[in-house]
């Protein structure tokens, strides 16, 4: 049947290839959330599916967060299905807390997740089938769903002179903790909770703090209600629906005006300035002269949806997106992508993972099951 050839030069005979009818990229909360329902109405993991995760540790994006984050800081974390997160302290990093579920989540359900693993490609095979070629060899499969989320994209926009500044530019994702930015000017990018929670975090420790962003910012009062949440929702539905690349639920839906932001609004550390435009030797600059001096470059700008891998399929539209219904990629019935565009929340996450596993019990002529 002919062989494949992996980026890193090793050749996997495509007839080697083990075949089950779904295989799982990502054992982030999607992930997990897919693999329960897939379990649930009667799929055996290692026999009918599979999870590859290419993390070395359960856990999926939260093991990698700054150490300041602490559980009781998280917005909205909602349990997997099946199994409730209880009496987790809320002084506790984050970064412990959530993966020590995840993989209790794991053990309980015995999803046997296959780490680490990093899948190279997923491109056409035969009979109908997909393969998905990764470091643990490659897997021949019926349906495919992809849970790959953002956190192994950051995304850090371009500014002129931005190869000139001397200091540290470092983005969310490497974010150290506030005892790092001690006696440092930092000029903080972008208008989401992750630069306000830094900011927050970092002008005690600082020498001075800049807020810059976009857009003017948006604070919301009052509770974050389910109407005001399936209206969010929907925005972001819209975008992925046409094709356009998704954007975060988040950035639809303001940033909560809480005690903290009262604070830091009231002491002038949210006092937030327009983008500059460029960077110097020292710091940045607008036009019409302009100049703050900086240490440091935070750029708390965001991620992009970690869909490389997908490329063989060429299910990019022409906006920069793939086109979604519900959880399904149009181009391809096979392909489902959950925790993308209106799923990547943890309560949308886990709403995905059913919605997918109904439609491929559909596609692979499954009785349905109750879910």
């Amino acid at each position: 049947m002919g062989e494949v050839e992996d980026p890193a030069g090793e050749a996997h005979g495509v007839d080697e290839a083990r075949e089950v009818d779904v295989v799982v990229i990502g054992a982030g909360q999607a992930g997990l959330a897919a693999a329960h329902h897939l379990r649930r109405t009667g799929f055996e993991p290692e026999r009918d599916f599979v999870v590859l995760d290419h993390a070395p540790a359960p856990g999926g994006a939260w093991q990698f967060r700054w150490p300041s984050l602490t559980y009781g800081k998280v917005h909205g974390m909602h349990a997997l299905p099946g199994m409730e997160l209880t009496g987790a302290d809320p002084d506790r990093p984050s970064a412990e807390v959530v993966p020590e579920y995840f993989e209790a989540y794991e053990r309980a359900f015995d999803l046997r997740v296959r780490r680490p693993v990093d899948v190279r490609a997923v491109r056409e095979g035969t009979g109908g089938r997909l393969l998905v070629e990764s470091s643990d060899g490659v897997w021949s499969t019926r349906a495919l769903i992809n849970a790959t989320g953002t956190w192994d994209r950051p995304f850090v926009p371009r500014y002129p002179g931005q190869e000139t500044f001397r200091g540290r530019q470092l983005h969310t994702a490497r974010y150290p903790g506030p005892e790092a930015f001690a006696g440092l000017r930092v000029v903080v990018v972008g208008g989401g909770a992750s630069a306000t929670q830094h900011l927050l975090e970092i002008a005690p420790y600082a020498a001075g703090t800049t807020w810059v962003t976009r857009r003017p910012p948006v604070f919301r009062e009052g509770p974050f209600d389910e109407d005001a949440g399936r209206a969010a929702v929907a925005l972001v539905e819209e975008r992925v629906r046409q094709g356009l690349p998704p954007k975060s639920v988040v950035s639809v839906t303001g940033l909560p005006l809480n005690d903290a932001i009262r604070r830091g609004l009231a002491d002038g550390v949210l006092d937030r300035l327009p983008m500059f435009d460029r960077i110097t030797e020292d710091g940045v600059e607008w036009d019409g002269g302009r100049h703050v001096a900086a240490d440091v470059i935070l750029w708390a700008t965001g991620f992009r949806a970690a869909v490389d891998h997908l490329a063989p399929l060429r299910l990019r539209e022409p906006g920069g997106g793939i086109r979604v219904e519900g959880t399904r990629a149009v181009a391809d019935p096979r392909v489902h992508l959950v925790g993308y565009g209106p799923s990547a929340s943890t309560i949308g996450a886990n709403r995905a993972g059913r919605a997918a596993v109904r439609d491929i019990r559909r596609l692979l002529a499954r009785e349905p099951v109750a879910v």
